[in-house]
């Protein structure tokens, strides 16, 4: 039958490791376990570091999805705070023209959608705290308002202002982007503000209330006595937290399950309205002094926070072990046997490292940001753990997204990204794994991972760049063979064995004839092709063990270990006859010749290289000497 084929579903989604994401997650994947669904979270950090590239960098992996892989789509878009982003992801679903549900956004009457009246329950409870509370001075802590969620708490929070008559002060309102860390930042900018304490703090989530709450208490205000304080969510942190924070219950499990029921009945052409309201009701506990018995079952408690302590302090030490091992990484097969060694401590069935082809190339510092970050046509997976089995896939098409294809089966993967700053170095993937949802580390395993595969690239550039330096160092530019660096580095430990062992050495000084008529007359360039073609035909003869460098403008010398008078006598024939044969091929206006002294003698331990070398130059100038007194006498 149809509907038993495996429906493949990507859900995009900013963020992991807060309990709305949780537990909607929670909802989606019980379904899909339950109907054959092979559900992807794609999904980056952003707004976690305050960094603008860093952020570039994390929404890379958007730009991975290729929507028409999917049967449908779940865009919690409601987790972002970046209008553009939501739209870029809007409109790319259009176009592929798969169904879509959206959470808590009517922005687009294509797509199907499932939300709360985050206006009239979010006014609900600000009425609650203004009138049965008496509230009269309000911090405000907001969500980013480009996200549909975030801007209708805040205009819940303004009309219930207006209606009960108070005054809203712009000082008291911090924009926050949803994370828990805003919380903090909302504290530390009402401290610096120098404003009175207010009655009470609204906070747009539970996140940014707990942290807000948290960070009061520590600069010693009393809640509810001192300041009353407010969420939304009512996650299980918040109602079991001291005191319980006052919140908005939702349906969070129910919103997920329902949701990806809904694209499951739009695929299979079941009946389905377009439009799904699930109910929410303000939770009102000890933040705002109520006190209705707000607690889970204190076992139950007791053991879920426990098993997280326990879960985060393993995988802390898993992850400090990974980074050590991973400091010690300077080539890519290393950082996969580390890997390989820690992965499996996370409880997932498998786990896919996907690079860029270019990972390793060389970049710019200065990168353009307004140009999206993309991946590359082609990805390589070096790295696939699956169940203990280690594997690899040289290369697949990125809009492909798994290496090894989708799986026919009800599973649950999770996309993240891998980049350095604002450049897109690649992603992983996780399959049938809590750790991405559960554990608070996913993002500090990613930036582990990333960094480390930085250092990698910037130590094989580095180790290019210092063999280039060497090779510059020890090598002449114009005739590519060693120059006098070069020659004493390598020749010194050669002549030194040499005479350790008593041997027989040859060393020949070669001087290019006639370089200054050359320049003079016909320009430094056919110098440089003078100097260039003596080297070359030097350079054919070096063999044996035998080594070669310029050393002098036009100034060369030979040195042979295990030389001979035979091999000097050879050395000089094939010289100048490969000298005559180019002369007569290439018939220049001039007559490209050198002059050879060699010297062939036994290494004793009061010999230096040096010596030697000088020796044959001293010969060399006998042999120069006497070609100039012979042209003499020819010309007379």
């Amino acid at each position: 039958m149809e509907s038993e084929k495996t429906k493949k579903i990507v859900v995009v989604v900013s963020g992991l490791d807060e309990e709305y994401q949780y537990n909607i997650f929670k909802g989606i994947n019980t379904f899909a376990y339950a109907h054959n669904m092979n559900i992807s979270y794609v999904a980056g950090f952003g707004g976690m570091v305050g960094s603008t590239t860093f952020d570039i960098g994390e929404s890379s992996i958007y730009n991975l999805i290729d929507y028409t892989q999917f049967d449908g789509a779940l865009l919690m878009t409601n987790t972002f705070g970046d209008t553009e982003m939501r739209n870029r992801i809007f409109t790319r679903v259009l176009a592929s023209k798969i169904p879509a549900v959206v959470f808590e956004s009517r922005e687009n009457p294509e797509f199907y959608d499932i939300s709360i009246d985050n206006f009239g329950v979010m006014k609900t409870l600000i009425n609650h705290i203004i009138c049965h509370h008496g509230a009269k001075v309000i911090n405000y802590v907001s969500g980013p308002l480009g996200n549909p969620e975030g801007k209708a708490r805040y205009d819940a929070f303004v009309s219930a202002m207006e209606d009960n008559g108070l005054t809203i002060d712009n000082n008291r309102i911090f924009y926050g982007d949803f994370k828990s860390y805003d919380g903090k930042l909302a504290v530390d900018d009402f401290i610096a503000s120098g404003l009175e304490l207010p009655d009470a703090f609204i906070c747009a989530n539970d996140s940014m209330a707990l942290t807000v709450a948290s960070s009061l208490e520590k600069l010693g205000y009393k809640i509810p006595n001192d300041v009353m304080v407010t969420g939304f969510d009512n996650t299980f942190s918040a109602r079991n937290s001291t005191p319980s924070i006052t919140s908005v219950k939702r349906p969070l499990f129910l919103a997920g399950e329902k949701a990806a029921q809904m694209i499951f009945n739009v695929i299979e052409g079941l009946p389905q309205e377009k439009s799904v309201i699930l109910d929410a009701e303000p939770a009102y506990y000890e933040s705002c002094g109520c006190c209705n018995g707000s607690t889970d079952d204190l076992k139950e408690y007791k053991k879920l926070t426990y098993r997280k302590s326990e879960d985060t302090n393993n995988n802390i030490h898993m992850i400090n072990r990974l980074t050590a091992g991973l400091a010690e990484a300077t080539i890519p097969a290393e950082f996969f046997s580390v890997i390989n060694a820690l992965i499996g401590e996370l409880d997932c069935e498998k786990f896919a490292l996907c690079l860029c082809e270019d990972w390793q190339d060389a970049y710019s510092s200065t990168s353009d940001s307004l140009i999206p970050t993309c991946y590359s046509e082609y990805m390589t997976a070096p790295f696939i753990w699956d169940k203990t089995e280690r594997r690899s896939v040289s290369y697949f098409p990125s809009r492909n997204m798994f290496p090894e294809g989708f799986e026919q089966r009800g599973c649950v993967n999770y996309f993240l990204p891998l980049h350095f700053s604002d450049r897109c170095l690649g992603y992983y993937i996780f399959t049938n794994s809590e750790f991405p949802t559960y554990s608070l580390l996913c993002h500090t395993l990613s930036m582990v991972l990333s960094n480390s595969l930085e250092n990698i690239r910037k130590l094989t550039h580095l180790n290019k760049a210092m063999d280039e330096l060497n090779r510059l160092y020890v090598i002449d530019q114009l005739c590519n063979i060693y120059n006098r660096n070069g020659f004493i580095n390598i020749a010194d430990d050669m002549f030194k064995e040499c005479v350790a062992k008593g041997s027989q050495i040859m060393i020949s000084f070669i001087d290019l004839d006639g370089l200054k008529f050359i320049n003079d007359n016909y320009g430094h360039n056919e110098g440089d092709f003078a100097i260039q073609r003596l080297a070359s035909i030097i350079h054919s003869n070096c063999e044996h063990g035998s080594i070669c460098a310029r050393i002098g403008g036009d100034e060369f010398v030979y040195f042979n270990p295990n030389g001979t008078e035979s091999d000097a006598i050879t050395l000089e024939r094939k010289v100048n006859l490969a000298l005559d044969n180019l002369n007569k091929l290439l018939q220049k206006p001039y007559v490209i010749s050198a002059s050879i002294g060699s010297i062939v003698t036994v290494a004793k331990p009061d010999d230096t290289l040096y010596s030697i070398v000088k020796l044959a130059d001293d010969k060399m100038y006998e042999v120069k000497k006497a070609k100039k007194k012979a042209r003499k006498s020819e010309r007379i």
